[in-house]
């Protein structure tokens, strides 16, 4: 590209807003080309090094993105990193062929990273040694401005102009060697997160929102990872059919199954059994082989020795004692569900209505979703057992007790004390 060209290209980053004149066609959003091309895949120490230092000699903050391999392979593990920073261009590093990446993380320390939609990425990004110190989330940042599409291709076009080509976000990155085509999506991911962050931050800014977003950042950029969920198996889809303990034992068991062999062959485990065949098989509780291969997911196609093991699966829940079998539901850890409040406890029903309403008002008058403004389950927690004594003051120590950011508290602890008040 020339400077010319360069410049042209600058200047139509932050020159997209007007609309043309009534007898003009509008002109088609450009589609986004990589600026230097696709760059070199990264599978080697000699080339990782180069990249390294390329990217802690560059300056500004660092545009970062992960393709994982979701629906083909077991877990979340990253099969592709792309990078950009101003001075060091861009990058693309195969994690499988350097699995190692804490030395590029390192390069990185007190650089500020630009993701999209950061919780997705940063945790597969931590299995290699990369942990950002600061972030910038373009995604969070796009909800918190308002706009009303806020996916990467949307908001690129939005925001600065450009379309970016689509059609590879679900493909099996764990495919060697990656096509042509599948690296210059991946390399155009992070092509305009730097000026996208920008055009956002400025936009922010003007909103009044800027403090806010960093605030949101911040939390994300120092939570922890998330714990192992309890009990998985109950997130089996279709889960809510069944109803008896016996056959609840039989989703565990065939879901804990499942789980090994999908771990072992390294394949999602929706490819070794779906979820809606285990659910058939434990409302069926099948005597045998023979009458399991009649249940749909257990087809003519499976073969005799899968059958037997899945069988195999389903006896041993049939003959556990009374003592071992699942529990009905999860326990709790917070108040029941809100279609259960009005026979439970009207008043805190009536609570609860009157927060709602009045977090909604204020979402819409912020522009902004109100799960960003404030969590829903934050909500139900403080009307479920709001303080004793209704004060500012209690009323913000409750939100922060469960984890409600300070520029949140500002907006809502006043609006929860009013809906509270009101319901007492």
């Amino acid at each position: 590209m020339t400077d010319a060209q360069e410049t042209a290209a600058d200047t139509s980053l932050r020159n997209t807003g007007g609309a043309p004149p009534d007898d003009v066609a509008p002109a088609p959003t450009p589609l986004l080309e990589p600026r230097e091309g696709i760059p070199p895949v990264v599978a080697s120490d000699d080339a990782l090094a180069r990249v390294i230092a390329a990217f802690a000699a560059g300056s500004g903050p660092v545009a970062v993105d992960a393709e994982r391999a979701s629906g083909y392979r077991y877990g979340q593990r990253a099969y592709l990193v792309q990078l950009r920073r101003d001075g060091a261009g861009s990058a693309l590093v195969d994690p499988v062929g350097c699995p190692d990446l804490s030395g590029l993380g390192e390069a990185l320390h007190g650089t500020e990273w630009i993701l999209h939609a950061a919780t997705q990425d940063l945790p597969c990004l931590r299995e290699i040694g990369m942990t950002p110190t600061g972030l910038f989330d373009t995604e969070l940042a796009g909800r918190l401005a308002g706009f009303p599409r806020v996916g990467l291709g949307a908001m690129v076009e939005s925001v600065l102009g450009y379309s970016l080509e689509k059609g590879h976000s679900a493909v099996d990155w764990s495919t060697r060697p990656l096509p042509d085509p599948w690296l210059r999506y991946a390399a155009l991911d992070v092509e305009l997160l730097i000026d996208l962050r920008d055009a956002l931050e400025e936009e922010l800014d003007r909103q009044g929102k800027l403090e806010w977003a960093q605030e949101e950042f911040a939390s994300i950029a120092s939570a922890p990872p998330a714990p192992p969920r309890q009990d998985p198996w109950r997130r089996t889809s279709g889960m809510h059919k069944v109803r008896r303990r016996r056959q609840m034992a039989v989703v565990r068991e065939l879901w804990t199954m499942r789980d090994q062999i999908a771990q072992r062959r390294d394949i999602s485990p929706g490819k070794v059994l779906g979820d809606a065949a285990i659910v058939e098989a434990a409302l069926a509780l099948p005597p045998n082989a023979q009458a399991l291969t009649a249940l749909p997911g257990f087809g003519h196609r499976m073969g005799r020795r899968q059958l037997e093991q899945w069988q195999a699966a389903v006896d041993r829940a049939k003959e556990l004692p009374d003592s071992e079998l699942p529990q009905p539901g999860a326990p709790l850890s917070g108040p029941p569900p809100p279609r259960a409040w009005a026979d439970k406890d009207p008043v805190a029903a009536a609570r609860l209505s009157a927060a709602r309403a009045a977090v909604s008002e204020l979402a819409e008058r912020l522009n902004m979703p109100q799960e960003n403004l404030i969590t829903p389950d934050t909500v139900r927690r403080v009307c479920w057992e709001p303080p004793k004594n209704l004060t500012p003051d209690t009323v913000e120590s409750a939100l922060l007790g469960y984890g409600a950011r300070h520029w949140q508290i500002g907006q809502v602890a006043p609006i929860l004390l009013r809906a509270l008040a009101s319901e007492a």
